[in-house]
């Protein structure tokens, strides 16, 4: 299990990190991003709440990071992907810049929290 969790963050930080960039480039152009954008975000945020519920189940089955830190830094690479939901405006460029911002933030957390893992 605990290769499993290696492997889904790796996609995870992969899937973050284009959403952030693909958005991003759209948003600098003004242009609407594509629907392969919202697909990037959704698989992003669905990967690292997966990896929440796997890092769970490894705890509960006594495996424990070497570093404290890789539970921070999961955790709020999660809140970061959540984040958005509630505080991007309803529609128009600022709405993709948080969830740009928001996908970045999450991509580095959660290669941070790869790094803190072992």
């Amino acid at each position: 299990m605990e290769g499993l969790h290696s492997i889904i963050g790796l996609v995870a930080v992969a899937a973050n990190a284009g959403a952030a960039g693909l958005g991003g480039i759209h948003a600098w152009r003004r242009l609407e991003p594509p629907r392969l954008f919202a697909h990037l975000l959704a698989l992003g945020q669905t990967l690292l709440v997966a990896q929440a519920a796997l890092g769970l189940l490894l705890l509960s089955g006594s495996h424990r990071a070497p570093d404290q830190l890789h539970y921070v830094y999961g955790g709020l690479a999660l809140g970061a992907v959540l984040s958005p939901w509630v505080y991007a405006p309803r529609e128009g460029r600022g709405r993709v810049l948080w969830f740009v911002a928001a996908a970045l933030l999450a991509a580095a957390l959660a290669l941070r929290a790869y790094t803190t893992g072992g």
